[in-house]
């Protein structure tokens, strides 16, 4: 809430990559904390910042209609940036850890509109058993599995910037933030990975004409955000 009233509403435009909220088992769930959330994200789309999301894998049932009281337009990914200098892709990230084979069958499934529809035509009750099943399920595997594996899969990411052409990619999910410099077919790229968000930290990618800066945040308690700088890439190096 802090971030929207204060650096965000300085932006023309804010990107959510995902994971806005910890479950979500579809728009009709009332919720107070819903509600204050698409308050505070209408307000920020009313004054003037245009605002996008990005369904992440813990929000991935997040539809049209909270988008709408929320002021903000849902994006499928991978989202491209124009405007700048330099070629851009959003992701939410999930999708580059391709090493984790479990999760990616899992992804694919959730992800179909049929299955989704599906599970949205179920009743509210079910649904709330069926995320706390569901995350107890992750938790168990995240402590069972090896981080690397849940990590993004190297050859996964030089396969995307190929795909993609691009040369920036930013993105969440992996929660370690930073800058990663590459070489792919001759040409510098890099990789701009964002951290989760705590109640007294976070981290933002700030883009501006002729840079992208990773910028940490903490939050002094009284609603003052503090912003420092992790790393930053300029539009001008040689590609």
């Amino acid at each position: 809430m802090d971030f929207l009233r204060g650096p965000a509403a300085q932006a023309r435009a804010l990107y959510i990559l995902g994971d806005l909220f910890e479950a979500w088992i579809g728009d009709d769930d009332p919720s107070a904390l819903s509600d204050e959330v698409a308050a505070e994200l209408r307000a920020l789309s009313d004054a003037g910042v245009e605002t996008f999301f990005v369904c992440g894998n813990r929000d991935f049932l997040l539809g049209d209609d909270y988008c709408r009281r929320a002021g903000m337009q849902r994006l499928e990914e991978p989202v491209f940036l124009s405007g700048s200098s330099l070629s851009i892709a959003l992701l939410h990230g999930d999708r580059l850890c391709t090493d984790d084979h479990d999760y990616q069958r899992f992804r694919a499934r959730v992800r179909d509109p049929r299955w989704q529809a599906r599970i949205l035509s179920r009743p509210l009750w079910w649904r709330r058993i069926l995320a706390r099943a569901a995350r107890s399920i992750s938790r168990r595997r995240n402590r069972a599995n090896r981080s690397e594996i849940m990590d993004v899969s190297p050859q996964a990411v030089v396969e995307e910037f190929r795909q993609q052409q691009v040369q920036r990619l930013i993105h969440g999910h992996t929660h370690r933030p930073a800058v990663h410099r590459l070489e792919i077919d001759g040409r510098s790229v890099a990789r701009i990975v964002l951290g989760d968000w705590h109640e007294d930290r976070a981290s933002v990618a700030r883009l501006t004409d002729d840079k992208i800066e990773l910028l940490a945040l903490a939050c002094d308690g009284a609603g003052q955000i503090n912003l420092s700088l992790v790393d930053s890439l300029s539009h001008s190096v040689t590609l």
